[in-house]
């Protein structure tokens, strides 16, 4: 079966005034439709890059980045945009959810980029918020939510659009235990339940327990 990610030769390269900071050096990975990868490393590892790349969000400098069977790298902006839109739902560590919107607001977002009606729309927002367990707070705006519940909400705006591949850059990082615990419950719950792929990174041994499998960069080069 053909991997949901594949990458050969992946190089990421930042230009800082006069000076080339490479984030990523000749990277090659598969990644298993239904696994749940995490990625591990230290702050400056690569880590986020390579998942902003395997998200769309950024671009790689050399390399290939095929997800789903699409290169991503040499789609244009527009198409990236559609693409990512469609594909990945995005789990940031700091909510981004937009203040004067309700919990539903800001979960249909993603949707009014789409061709769906009205109905459609607030069906899925429905549906979204009850599987994160909030289907009583639709009306709530983000401050009359506790910081689990806020990424709850991002969550679901990350999967009311029914994508396959679900990535989170360290979701848990701004929250206590508790609340911790439920987001990855919910994580590990799509990949079990409903066999999406999920891509997490963490730098947290407890939260990279939750995944199937753990993948370390240093340097930013695969160390395992």
């Amino acid at each position: 079966m053909e991997p949901t990610v594949r990458i050969r030769k992946l190089t990421k390269v930042y230009r800082q005034g006069d000076i080339n900071v490479v984030a990523l050096s000749d990277i090659t990975l598969d990644i298993a439709q239904g696994e749940f990868l995490t990625l591990m490393g230290p702050s400056g590892s690569g880590k986020s890059t390579l998942l902003h790349i395997i998200a769309g969000i950024d671009r790689p400098t050399e390399g290939e980045c095929f997800v789903q069977g699409v290169d991503v790298a040499r789609l244009n902006e527009s198409e990236l945009a559609d693409w990512r839109n469609h594909n990945v739902g995005f789990i940031f560590q700091t909510f981004n959810l937009i203040p004067v919107l309700t919990a539903a607001e800001n979960v249909e977002l993603p949707l009014l980029l789409t061709r769906l009606g009205n109905r459609q729309r607030r069906q899925q927002v429905k549906t979204a918020l009850e599987l994160v367990g909030l289907g009583d707070r639709t009306h709530h705006l983000p401050r009359q939510l506790s910081g689990g519940q806020e990424q709850r909400v991002a969550i679901a705006r990350a999967l009311v659009t029914d994508p396959q591949l679900v990535v989170a850059d360290e979701p848990t990082g701004n929250l206590d235990s508790h609340s911790a615990h439920d987001v990855l419950e919910i994580l590990k719950s799509l990949h079990r339940d409903s066999g999406r792929t999920v891509i997490m990174v963490t730098h947290d041994p407890k939260a990279a327990a939750y995944g199937s499998r753990a993948i370390h960069l240093e340097k930013g080069e695969l160390t395992n």
